[in-house]
């Protein structure tokens, strides 16, 4: 296994110390973690702006320690640049502005790290050297969360694998993309994207293996049905050897599919934290809450005409005005296709017929366009 970049585990770090829910005692810890790695690296650029947001305090003395060490690496990389352009070849030179890029990079300096990446590119010709510098860029994108650099990057590494680029590559790239869909909320093709990746995944420079397959099951289960979970997730051994290491995993994948509801709460609420801890899905925490708990009532009510309300409490061990609560939201916001009787006490299931609800959609998206053609013939005639 490689190791995760860095700069990504600070990254981490820096989302766990602006938290509310991370404890004091472990945020003076992770301060201090910070500030040692931040020294350690000369990351001046980004202590100054972290001071200024005033997540770290300022230490005059270190941060001109680290301008200083900046400046002489940044004097001896300009040097080899410019001995490279005078005195060598091509390669050279390339390798040379490589060097500064990744120096740029580690020091945290966003916007000159991009500017020396694009002037790297200009001295490269091979595919595959231009996709490791999309990479880079990526990897920049995904410190800053900078979604709009993401989609570019990712995009301009598509038009790169039309000229040619080997799989290797184009694997990796596609973890890139699933974790970009999953920030983005697109949880469906961040879980066709991730199960791509799950024989072939080497991005270890973004997350660890555990973490991987931790994204994909998330996303998988809220995403796919339950035959296709039970082939790709399930019954998946890559899964299977890893998925026992991650605490409450294992339980909440097993027990929706073995309709153990009970089980499934249980385990849903051990792994609420872990979402919430994590920087990519933390937004998306109450969405995916929602998402996860439309997706167990579907299938529980799937099984029945009607059912007792009082049932289907003791089957997810909850209470009666629980269920009737979170029920009658879903149906008001038609995510459940039931209604409930409150007199007698009953579930009713009114399952949508497919080909009604296609006639349906053809005859509204009929009267939309005959009114744009309409619109259209009035100007034509003007």
């Amino acid at each position: 296994e490689g190791k995760q970049q860095p700069q990504l585990v600070l990254a981490h770090n820096l989302f766990l110390l602006k938290h509310n829910d991370v404890e004091d005692i472990e945020q003076v810890r992770l301060r201090e973690e910070v500030f040692n790695f931040i020294l350690a690296n000369d990351m001046a650029p980004l202590y100054e702006t972290l001071v200024a947001s005033k997540v770290l305090t300022l230490d005059q003395k270190a941060l001109d320690s680290m301008r200083a060490k900046i400046d002489e690496v940044l004097k001896k990389l300009d040097e080899k640049v410019a001995d490279a352009e005078e005195n060598l070849g091509e390669s050279e030179v390339r390798e040379a502005q490589l060097a500064k890029s990744l120096f740029l990079i580690k020091i945290g300096d966003k916007e000159k790290a991009l500017e020396q990446l694009r002037l790297t590119e200009t001295k490269t010709v091979a595919v595959g050297q231009k996709m490791d510098l999309v990479f880079h860029t990526l990897q920049i994108g995904f410190f800053d969360m900078d979604f709009d650099l993401i989609s570019k990057s990712i995009d301009k590494a598509k038009k790169l694998f039309e000229e040619g680029g080997d799989w290797e590559r184009k694997n990796r790239l596609k973890v890139y993309e699933g974790l970009y869909c999953m920030s983005t909320r697109n949880f469906k093709r961040a879980a066709t994207l991730l199960l791509d990746s799950i024989s072939t995944f080497t991005t270890y420079e973004l997350f660890p293996y555990d973490t991987f397959i931790f994204y994909t099951v998330l996303t998988s289960i809220i995403s796919l049905d339950r035959v296709s979970l039970k082939q790709k997730v399930v019954d998946a051994p890559e899964i299977l050897t890893v998925i026992g290491k991650i605490p409450f995993l294992s339980e909440f994948l097993n027990s929706l599919y073995d309709c153990r509801y009970k089980s499934f709460f249980a385990a849903f609420a051990g792994l609420t934290e872990n979402i919430k801890l994590d920087r990519y899905l933390h937004p998306h925490y109450r969405y995916y809450m929602r998402e996860v708990r439309t997706v167990v009532y579907s299938q529980f009510l799937e099984s029945y005409k009607s059912v007792t309300i009082e049932a289907m409490a003791n089957a997810f061990g909850v209470t009666v005005d629980f269920i009737d609560l979170e029920l009658s939201r879903f149906i008001a916001a038609g995510k459940l296709h039931c209604k409930i009787d409150k007199v007698a006490g009953i579930l009713e299931t009114n399952r949508p017929d497919a080909k009604n609800a296609l006639y349906q959609a053809t005859i509204k998206h009929g009267d939309v366009l005959l009114n744009r053609i309409q619109k259209l013939s009035r100007v034509i005639d003007l």
